[in-house]
């Protein structure tokens, strides 16, 4: 099957993880995918898929001569999407693209992720799609109308990190991708390490403590590394005064943006393209909560303090409040109290995501996998191209793995 990709503007995670999903096809294979985005070519370059399988949309931003706003009102505006501007041109002309480009192509299966009004444009053009599911609260009308015109749900986390408020049918429609980790990063010792950090910064009296300390638990030699990306670090650089006061020896790296009033908090403020090395070797990894990050710190021993940004639907805090509860990562509240003595709380140090090892699917969702698969993720993208229909694989494959069945 041809597969068609939308890829959400916000941040670059939603082309990251079809980057990731992509990766886990055979290079032949992966030439028949076709990703829709409008985030620009400077934005995010993509490392699995050629410039030429991606159509680079209009934005849809609002115009002062459109005849009706995005969000006009109780009755002006459909239950079943979130925005929805009239008579905008750009708009106009994406959703055309979009379905020209799927007739184009001979387009078998979309995949959103994620937006409701392009879901609701497949199914008013009788296009299967299957819908990335995010962490949060997404209980309101448009996207529930999303969820019930899908193939089904993708959930790109592990089925243990589910909330407890998503509905029943919505949990059985889905398919739980695991995290999904595809580069390959080259192993560093912790000498190297210290070593490569050395060249970073003039300061190099902690860190050549640290190379003759043996004890990586001493306050003295403590690494704190402040992960963030460019969807916003707002509530994690708000933080950065109150880390330094509370680990006034510890040696602080922040990875990614950082404003220029907080760089003083810290003892190395840079941009790395591998953050492997510092989560494998930190004494503790302060992050937020958006999916790509922490698929790449979950199977890794280092404490997590997790930071949720403000993001629509409590997406980073219902994914914070799973892991928490998972015994996977500490709120701020529970690290500020575990640094000052007030908190017995530990780590479980044991990771629910397993896509390392084996295939996250209960016994009953088994059935039709290959056992050769290391992943959920794998085996659904290797099951698209083992189908001659959208059908075919629908009713022979996917319907197999849910636990929710249409009408016939």
């Amino acid at each position: 099957m041809r597969l068609g990709y939308y890829a959400h503007h916000h941040g670059s995670g939603h082309c990251r993880q079809v980057d990731k999903l992509a990766a886990l096809l055979t290079i032949e294979v992966r030439k028949h995918l076709t990703v829709f985005t409008s985030l620009s070519p400077d934005t995010y370059t993509f490392t699995s898929i050629n410039e030429e399988q991606v159509i680079r949309l209009v934005a849809e931003n609002e115009h002062v001569d459109d005849v009706l706003a995005g969000r006009a009102g109780e009755y002006w505006q459909p239950a079943s999407l979130h925005y929805s501007p009239v008579g905008n041109s750009d708009i106009q002309k994406r959703s055309h693209k979009i379905l020209d480009t799927i007739y184009q192509r001979c387009i078998d299966l979309m995949i959103i992720d994620v937006s409701v009004e392009v879901a609701m444009l497949c199914r008013a053009a009788s296009i299967p799609y299957l819908y990335i599911r995010l962490p949060g609260v997404r209980d309101d009308i448009p996207h529930l109308n999303a969820f019930a015109g899908a193939l089904a749900l993708l959930a790109p986390y592990p089925r243990l990190l589910e909330s407890a408020m998503t509905p029943d049918w919505v949990a059985k429609k889905t398919l739980y991708l695991d995290f999904i980790n595809t580069e390959q990063r080259k192993s560093q010792t912790y000498y190297d390490f210290i070593k490569a950090l050395m060249q970073m910064t003039a300061n190099r009296k902690v860190l050549s403590l640290m190379l003759e300390d043996k004890d990586k638990n001493q306050n003295l030699s403590s690494i704190i590394t402040v992960i963030k990306g460019y969807g916003g670090h707002k509530a994690i650089d708000a933080k950065l005064p109150e880390l330094r006061r509370l680990l006034s020896t510890a040696f602080i790296i922040s990875l990614g943006p950082i404003y220029y009033h907080n760089r003083h908090y810290v003892d190395i403020a840079t941009q790395v393209s591998d953050v492997t090395p510092f989560i494998e070797h930190s004494d503790y990894l302060l992050m937020a909560c958006g999916l790509n990050a922490i698929a790449q710190a979950y199977d890794y021993a280092t404490p997590l303090v997790v930071l949720p940004d403000d993001r629509p639907h409590q997406e980073q805090e219902v994914m914070a409040e799973a892991l928490i509860a998972q015994g996977r990562a500490l709120s701020w509240e529970q690290f500020k109290h575990m640094i000052n003595g007030q908190d017995d709380t530990k780590l479980n140090g044991l990771s629910v995501n397993q896509s390392a090892h084996s295939i996250f699917i209960s016994s009953s969702y088994k059935v039709g996998l290959n056992q050769e698969f290391t992943s959920a993720g794998q085996a659904f993208m290797h099951s698209t191209t083992q189908y001659p229909t959208t059908k075919a694989w629908f009713e022979q494959w996917l319907l197999l793995q849910l636990e929710l069945k249409p009408e016939r």
